[in-house]
């Protein structure tokens, strides 16, 4: 493999219910980087409640779970880290800021590739501890940042009270992370939706969004 291939196995969504006052359902985006290096990376692991579609989705790409080297949850939300008990064979689980192997946590640094391809930046907002993967040399022909809920859906470029509504610790850095991820990337996977490309437009919407903030 001469580059890096990130495949959604699952897009993630969230919408308020139909049926319950002030509630929502929502899951969240479930990716796989198969890095040429032969790692097997997952980033977001859905709710405890899809250990099976979980297997089902990987097996779709003819891995099982324990060919899974790392775990990577762009933050503690519960719909991103339901299903890390999956993955007990991986050398390296990391969510948000925290990193560990079984009960032995350490602050850890460097790729996650033998060729420093695939990266872990932190991108505070949604959480003070959010992080994001960032993925050069791929088959999309760019970079790709899977971003967990630094961006909930492409639409809330447009509108950014979908963001906002979602929760954000820090609205001033994530609207900052947001431009950083989108200057850098040419494709963001969102924590709530379709992967989507970008281009001048949307980078101009989101370097005015922190140019507001700043004024």
């Amino acid at each position: 493999m001469s580059q890096n291939q990130v495949i959604v196995l699952q897009a993630g969504y969230s919408y308020k219910d139909a049926n319950e006052a002030n509630a929502m359902r929502a899951n969240c985006s479930c990716t796989l980087i198969s890095c040429r290096d032969g790692t097997n990376i997952i980033v977001d692991t859905l709710t405890a409640w899809d250990g099976d579609q979980l297997k089902s989705l990987l097996a779709a790409q003819g891995l099982q779970p324990a060919d899974i080297n790392v775990v990577v949850c762009t933050h503690g939300h519960s719909d991103h880290i339901g299903c890390n008990y999956l993955f007990q064979e991986a050398r390296l689980h990391i969510v948000g800021s925290c990193a560990s192997n079984r009960d032995l946590y350490f602050e850890h640094a460097g790729a996650l590739d033998a060729h420093g391809e695939v990266l872990v930046e932190e991108t505070p907002g949604h959480t003070l501890s959010c992080v994001s993967v960032i993925v050069h040399n791929t088959k999309l022909n760019g970079t790709v940042g899977i971003c967990g809920d630094l961006f909930e859906r492409r639409e809330d470029i447009d509108d950014a009270q979908i963001w906002k509504a979602a929760g954000s610790e820090d609205e001033k850095r994530q609207a900052q992370e947001r431009h950083r991820l989108a200057e850098l990337c040419e494709h963001i996977v969102p924590g709530h939706g379709q992967m989507f490309a970008l281009n001048a437009e949307l980078r101009r919407k989101l370097r005015t969004c922190v140019e507001l903030r700043t004024t």
